[in-house]
């Protein structure tokens, strides 16, 4: 038997940093923070056969949170099979700025390759920055792998602030996802930890431009009418 070669040979194994940006404020406390570590650790088997799915991407996933400041709650970027999720707590106040600051940092070249695929930044968080949110977003926005990333925000209740999610995403064809219940926020962390990551997986080749992300979105889940009694 015969068997046929990519031209060129096989495609390499390249990098896709999938990296959570955490809001753990006091005002998460309760409901919202339970839920938030609920979704993320129960998505990581669908994150992970999604990677199994596409063996030219090797995905490595991270988390930020925020309060008082910004720390990695997982710094070293882990392989999706080796990766846990551990949960968070809540304190203090909304330091947003500092966390992209902290992400701005590891997507400088070093420690980024060249080579790598679109990075996915999931911003969560329920209220408004308690700093220079601005200064960050700056920090990220002019690296080239910053300008290229998927930047997705889950704005959750109806305190949080939209119009900061929107600078952070800076795509007017990707709404802020507004989370009001335990329901929608899991259906928010799984669409982003599947279907998101299954595009950054594969974007396609003869997009080159540098001044955006070349990852073909796919639509938004739709979720359905709840009562006032539901709403966060």
């Amino acid at each position: 038997m015969i068997i046929k070669k990519r031209p060129g040979g096989e495609l390499a194994t390249r990098p896709l940093h999938f990296i959570w940006i955490a809001d753990c404020s006091y005002s998460m406390q309760g409901e919202k923070i339970e839920q938030l570590n609920f979704a993320i650790k129960n998505v990581i088997p669908e994150m992970q056969k999604v990677a199994a799915e596409n063996v030219n991407a090797e995905v490595l996933v991270r988390a930020v949170k925020f309060s008082d400041g910004a720390q990695w709650h997982v710094a070293q970027p882990t392989k999706v099979d080796d990766f846990e999720w551990q949960n968070l707590s809540v304190n203090g106040m909304t330091d947003m700025g500092a966390a992209l600051h902290l992400v701005a940092d590891q997507l400088k070249m070093p420690p980024m390759s060249e080579r790598g695929l679109p990075p996915v930044l999931v911003l969560i968080s329920d209220g408004q920055p308690t700093d220079d949110f601005t200064s960050g977003l700056n920090a990220l926005i002019q690296l080239p792998w910053g300008k290229k990333a998927v930047r997705v925000g889950i704005a959750i209740g109806d305190d949080a602030d939209t119009e900061v999610m929107e600078q952070f995403i800076g795509n007017k064809e990707l709404p802020v996802l507004q989370a009001r219940n335990s329901e929608e926020l899991t259906k928010y962390i799984r669409w982003v930890s599947t279907a998101v990551l299954q595009a950054a997986s594969a974007p396609p080749s003869q997009v080159n431009d540098a001044t955006r992300s070349n990852v073909p979105l796919p639509a938004v889940p739709t979720v359905a009418p709840i009562s006032s009694a539901d709403v966060w």
